[in-house]
C-alpha cells in the first residue's frame, strides 16, 4: 500500500484549523485527519461551529474528502481535493454545514498511475445516497466501468430503482476526461456527458473537477453502470 501527505484546511469568514494526514492510498478506513497543533479530530476542536470552506489538498493522483458522523456514518458534506498548491479560495466555498462533537473528517486518496492510464474519483448523487466511485488503471482512450469505492458494486447494483441527479469527477492530475456514459444492462449508451480538464492547464474551469452534472433525471436500471474515458496528457 503507499501513502500520500494530505491536508484539508476547515473554516468559515473568522477562522480556520488545519487538519492533517499521512494517508493510505484507496481507502476510507484508518484515513482520519487530525488537527495539526492539537491532534484532535474535527468534531472534538471546533463542535458546532458552521464552516463553509474545505480546501484539501494532496501530493499526487487525485483526492475525495467527506465530514461524517463517526457514529451514524451520516455523510454531511464532501468534495474533492486538489494538488498542493493548486488552492482557490472562491472554487472551495461549500454550503454551511455545523459540526457535529462526533464528527470526522476522512479523505480517500488514490496515487497518479502508469504511463498510458490513469485513476479517476466520482460522487455520484441518487434519490436514494451520494457515493463514491473509482476507476482504476484505466486505459487512455478505453471506456472502463467504475465501482463504489466501498464495496466495488456497480451504478446499477448499488442504485437500481433510483434517479441518477448529479456527477462529479476527479481524474488524476494531468488526465482529461473525455467523456462519462451510463449503459444499460444490454450495453446501450443511455448518456453521454462530456468533461474536460482541471488544474493549472489550458481550458481547466477547476483545480478540483474534469466534470460537474447537475439536475439530471436518469432513472437507473438493474444491471446498469457508469463508464469513464480518459486520456492522460
Amino acid at each position: 500500500m503507499t501513502t500520500q501527505d494530505t491536508q484539508v484546511t476547515v473554516g468559515n469568514g473568522r477562522m480556520s484549523k488545519i487538519f492533517n494526514l499521512t494517508a493510505t492510498d484507496s481507502q476510507w478506513d484508518g484515513n482520519v485527519l487530525t488537527d495539526s497543533i492539537s491532534s484532535q479530530s474535527i468534531g472534538i476542536l471546533i463542535p458546532m461551529a458552521t464552516v463553509n470552506h474545505f480546501a484539501a489538498e494532496y501530493e499526487a493522483g487525485a483526492m475525495a474528502w467527506r465530514l461524517q458522523n463517526a457514529q451514524t456514518l451520516l455523510v454531511r458534506a464532501r468534495g474533492f481535493g486538489n494538488a498542493s498548491g493548486l488552492d482557490c479560495f472562491a472554487s472551495q466555498t461549500t454550503a454551511p454545514v455545523q459540526i457535529g462533537q462526533n464528527d470526522i473528517l476522512t479523505v480517500y486518496p488514490v496515487p497518479a498511475a502508469g504511463a498510458g492510464t490513469s485513476n479517476t474519483l466520482a460522487w455520484v448523487q441518487t434519490t436514494k445516497s451520494t457515493e463514491l466511485f473509482k476507476a482504476i488503471d484505466a486505459a487512455d482512450n478505453v471506456s472502463k466501468a467504475m465501482t463504489s469505492a466501498v464495496n466495488s458494486q456497480s451504478i446499477g447494483d448499488l442504485f437500481f430503482g433510483s434517479t441518477l441527479q448529479r456527477i462529479w469527477v476527479s481524474c488524476e492530475d494531468g488526465a482529461s476526461l473525455n467523456f462519462i456514459e451510463i449503459v444499460d444492462e444490454m450495453g446501450g449508451v443511455v448518456m453521454t456527458i462530456q468533461g474536460g480538464k482541471r488544474g493549472a492547464t489550458l481550458g481547466s474551469k477547476s483545480n478540483q473537477y474534469n466534470l460537474y452534472a447537475v439536475n439530471l433525471g436518469v432513472p437507473i436500471g438493474k444491471g446498469w453502470s457508469m463508464r469513464v474515458n480518459s486520456t492522460t496528457v
